[in-house]
């Protein structure tokens, strides 16, 4: 990431992809959340139009469907390099020109790389959008990759790397836990990369990067705010429309294999002043799952953790009283496999244990007992509930949208959200609960402070 962001809020927003309404190229959506307009450009470049009045401001967001899963083995850490290239500008907008221009103009603009896609975005008044429209769709084949530039920005991405990883031990055992979930799979290399091959990076390996994935048929470009398709289209056939297609085609990862044992990761630092610990099982994502499963995991997380009235906030933070925070994640934009988890942090004078067995025990009950349709239907309905607000901010369009498609969903299926979710009974929950919480396939992570001498 270029400058700090706050991606817990980024990716709560994004998390209400699943209500997004797109359409097929040239056609409208059916009175929907966003109501977008999509075509594609002669050279692949798929652009959505989601036009709000509210404001006379416009996001521009361009996503590339790469991501730190796409790095060459024994690269890690390309695509976040690439990223931060990505500032360093172009003959025509040299060195800071760019950001310098976006700043003149009163607007804001930042970037961000996760596993499948990398996202670059600029908010302006909405006269200033072919000026910005202008600088990316350059910086798209055009970035400079010098020696002297590169070597600036690694001391940068290190620094990153310190401040966000090293220096935090709950980051630190979250990247362990996840290299021990993934064991094979490229999802278990940390976003940020792993500092030994950070350092040994060279400007031709993140020039390589860029050159394979940085084209406008390996790209989305979403421009949401006060303006229309109309408006957009010229500028996008302008700006966009004469850069080469790369004719790039369908990722190649390594596969996970089967989990067959529990496997365990615990940490003791002085640095720790709120234990915690976690349950995950990798989990199927919209692309990867069959039938309806990610709906159904979906409806569980909500159940489960889905604030507090859900089960486990109340069973272990307002019931028994033992928990300062318990819950549940699961996010199911995800190109490859994805993952269900539990956390929990214990009150003062509690022991991070009595927190694994009260976890483990609403874990059994929900495996024993099921869940019941009232508790189905009042997920629906929140889940339902929770994307009114979306519509607030006309960038979270920009962030759905770029989220939903990169990671492998289909317009069709992104429509489609409301009714496959409104279709998950009782059975279809308990069913996939079986399915994903198997204990030989946890991976459990405890955080504890180091004991006094």
């Amino acid at each position: 990431m270029r400058r700090p962001i706050s991606f817990a809020a980024l990716f709560g927003v994004l998390g209400l992809a699943f209500t997004l309404a797109a359409t097929m190229p040239g056609q409208r959506a059916q009175a929907q959340m966003f109501e977008p307009e999509t075509f594609t450009l002669d050279n692949g470049l798929k652009v959505v139009v989601v036009t709000n009045h509210r404001a006379p401001v416009v996001t521009q967001m361009l996503w590339y469907k790469a991501g730190s899963a796409d790095d060459p083995q024994g690269l890690s850490g390309m695509a976040h390099i690439a990223e931060h290239m990505m500032f360093k500008g172009t003959e025509r907008f040299p060195d800071d020109t760019f950001s310098r221009t976006v700043s003149r103009l009163g607007g804001r603009e930042n970037a961000f790389t996760a596993r499948d896609y990398t996202g670059y975005f600029q908010s302006v008044a909405s006269e200033h959008l072919e000026v910005v429209m202008e600088m990316e769709a350059d910086r798209m084949k055009n970035t400079t990759f010098t020696q002297e530039q590169f070597d600036n920005e690694l001391l940068v991405v290190l620094e990153e790397r310190f401040q966000r990883v090293d220096n935090n031990p709950s980051a630190q055992l979250n990247e362990v836990a996840n290299a021990t979930l993934h064991k094979h799979h490229p999802y278990g290399t940390p976003i940020i990369g792993w500092e030994s091959e950070i350092r040994a990076a060279t400007p031709d390996d993140v020039r390589a990067f860029h050159e394979e994935w940085y084209a406008p048929d390996n790209a989305v470009l979403i421009v949401a705010g006060d303006i229309t398709a109309e408006e957009v289209r010229p500028l996008a056939e302008e700006h966009y429309g004469g850069i080469e297609p790369s004719g790039i085609g369908e990722r190649q990862r390594l596969q996970e294999p089967p989990h067959i044992a529990p496997r365990r990761v615990e940490m003791e630092s002085p640095r720790v002043q709120q234990p915690s610990l976690s349950i995950q099982y990798l989990a199927p994502s919209y692309r990867t799952a069959e039938d309806h499963e990610a709906y159904a995991l979906q409806v569980l997380n909500e159940i489960l953790g889905g604030g507090q009235t859900s089960r486990f906030y109340r069973a272990l933070v307002i019931d028994q009283g033992i928990a300062a925070a318990a819950g549940s994640w699961y996010s199911a934009h995800s190109w490859d496999e994805t993952s269900f988890g539990f956390y929990g942090s214990p009150r003062p004078g509690v022991e991070v244990e009595d927190i694994e067995a009260a976890l483990r025990a609403e874990i059994r009950k929900l495996l024993d007992e099921g869940v019941s349709e009232a508790e189905v239907e009042d997920a629906q309905q929140r889940l339902r509930a929770n994307s009114v607000y979306a519509r607030d901010d006309v960038s979270t369009a920009a962030r759905v949208i770029g989220r939903a498609v990169s990671s492998g969903q289909s317009v069709a299926d992104v429509e489609a959200w409301p009714e496959r979710v409104a279709r998950i009974t009782a059975e279809d929950v308990d069913a996939v609960a079986r399915q994903v919480l198997r204990e030989p396939a946890s991976v459990t992570a405890v955080l504890k402070s180091e004991p006094t001498s």
